[in-house]
């Protein structure tokens, strides 16, 4: 806790730790990735998209940019190359997702009228209930990206899913992002799906923290971080 100087910031991490039962390493490992700026920026259609009763628990499964230091990886690789690096690295990979993520499989086939489709990859997370589909993009995000990411989320909710899970939430991974585009392009989405940016470093560009939310905004969603424990899933 003395890693974080705003108080803010600190009753965000005692909150989320007692009510997500996060470890030690968990916790540091969070505070050094900066997830509390990470979370509060993230860009989701969640809040017309995802029942109010999962709404926090769904902002709090996507980060804004996810740190793939741990992968060992060059600059330059293809999606192929990050998605093998991934799968060699999967509960590193787990574990920077946030936690209660469990792992389903990758390259997933989905048949649609005799045609395949492959998720890159699938997980599920254990307290949403949910399917997770994640996409890996090595470019720049392009609103095209959340047309197919709704496509996939309808299949899995038709064919995959469990009725007694909740519905499916995409994730699309991209190596850089305009804020813009991606609000504009979650904007119309009748879907479940966050756009995050991934890094091979831990250092949080400056201009981030403009678009972190007011004080009494981010008040606001660490107390309900530390709401009825009813309202879990």
């Amino acid at each position: 806790m003395q890693k974080c100087k705003d108080p803010l910031e600190r009753e965000f991490y005692i909150r989320i730790t007692k009510k997500f039962g996060w470890t030690v390493n968990v916790l540091t490992n969070n505070i050094e990735n900066k997830a509390y700026e990470k979370y509060l920026t993230n860009q989701t259609s969640f809040d017309k998209t995802v029942p109010e009763k999962y709404r926090l628990q769904a902002k709090l499964a996507v980060k804004d940019e996810y740190n793939f230091d741990f992968l060992e990886m060059g600059i330059e690789h293809s999606e192929a190359e990050l998605e093998a690096a991934i799968m060699n690295k999967i509960r590193a990979f787990l574990i920077e997702m946030g936690g209660h993520y469990t792992f389903i499989g990758n390259q997933f086939h989905i048949d649609v009228a005799g045609e395949d489709n492959y998720i890159d990859l699938l997980l599920f997370h254990r307290q949403l209930r949910s399917l997770i589909a994640i996409e890996l993009k090595i470019g720049d995000f392009i609103p095209e990206y959340t047309g197919k990411m709704q496509y996939y989320l309808a299949i899995l909710d038709d064919k995959i899913k469990l009725p007694d899970e909740n519905p499916s939430i995409g994730i699309i991974v991209c190596k850089n992002k305009k804020r813009m585009k991606v609000e504009y392009a979650l904007k119309l989405s009748n879907a479940p799906i966050g756009v995050a940016t991934y890094t091979f470093h831990d250092k949080l560009p400056e201009e981030m923290r403009s678009l972190l939310p007011s004080p009494d905004e981010i008040a606001k969603i660490i107390r309900e971080i530390g709401g009825d424990d009813d309202d879990e899933t």
